[in-house]
């Protein structure tokens, strides 16, 4: 089994790789690490360069884990894509940031992170980015 981490280079998605590496330490699993962009899209800020890539492979290295990146490419659904993910590679936990939104963005944009949570039939982990 192994462990699926959504990730974008932001504190929020670091925090959650971070978690992610220990939670595959403490259980000796694989992690896949996810990065997704949106399907025709010309600019996307959530896409991890090839430094940000490298950068958490060797975090993941160092800490004696094997990690895969993926990144598919989704077109409306981000939340149906991680899900899927999840259940092709029979992941045993999902990790995801969790970034504050007020209520108005969240009814408006809707929560890919609420939405995991609550569809879901693996158990997962949300993590917050530390306070600065």
């Amino acid at each position: 089994m192994s462990i699926l981490v959504g990730y974008v280079p932001t504190p929020v998605g670091e925090a959650a790789v971070t978690a992610a590496i220990e939670e595959a330490t403490l259980r000796g699993q694989d992690l896949l690490i996810v990065n997704s962009q949106r399907e025709g899209a010309l600019a996307d800020t959530t896409v991890a360069s090839a430094e940000d890539l490298d950068r958490v492979m060797a975090a993941a290295r160092d800490a004696g884990v094997t990690a895969t990146v993926l990144q598919p490419t989704h077109r409306d659904d981000l939340t149906e894509s991680i899900l899927e993910l999840a259940e092709e590679h029979d992941v045993s936990l999902i990790v995801i940031g969790l970034r504050q939104r007020t209520q108005v963005g969240k009814f408006i944009m809707g929560s890919h992170a609420q939405r995991i949570l609550l569809q879901a039939e693996r158990p997962v982990l949300a993590v917050k980015a530390k306070a600065r």
